[in-house]
């Protein structure tokens, strides 16, 4: 069964998301950053690493926010700067890196902005290099199979004209 598909949906544009709490980006201008679309969520990266996430997916989610990037070591300073800070619970139970600032909370753009001065300041606190990529799986050797391949071909074709003779 095949599926048949209009020929302009080959090459259809894909929607594009919207990037939320762009204000962010007003408060972080003039810093050399790029984003990623990453789990349905906005990441930002400046001078290699990763800074923060910008995530709204529109449902009563308590990890709706801005997610700061940074370790265990920093959490204690940083919730004294930012008294709503508070683990993300999607990933799993347990204080993890990943700190969210509420949108729930009612200091959310007072607090975003103030995380963006520290990102433009250079803090050590927020931050961090992403583990590299996994290198992809090397294919089976192609060598191998090919003769595996043509040793198979040749059983088979000399299997038939015996049968023939």
């Amino acid at each position: 069964m095949s599926i048949r598909r209009h020929p302009g949906d080959l090459f259809a544009a894909r929607k594009k998301r919207k990037v939320p709490f762009e204000f962010v980006f007003d408060e972080l201008a003039g810093v050399d950053l790029w984003t990623r679309q990453m789990f349905g969520c906005t990441a930002i990266y400046v001078q290699g690493k990763i800074v923060l996430i910008l995530r709204d997916k529109g449902r009563k989610d308590r990890d709706d926010g801005v997610w700061i990037a940074t370790t265990k070591d920093h959490h204690a300073s940083l919730r004294r700067a930012f008294p709503n800070l508070r683990s993300i619970g999607v990933l799993g139970v347990g204080q993890t890196g990943w700190q969210v600032l509420p949108v729930e909370a009612e200091d959310f753009e007072e607090s975003v902005r103030l995380a963006c001065a520290l990102v433009r300041a250079g803090d050590s606190r927020i931050g961090k290099v992403p583990k590299p990529k996994a290198p992809k799986s090397k294919p089976p050797n192609s060598k191998k199979r090919a003769e595996k391949r043509a040793t198979k071909t040749r059983a088979q074709t000399q299997a038939r004209r015996s049968r023939r003779d």
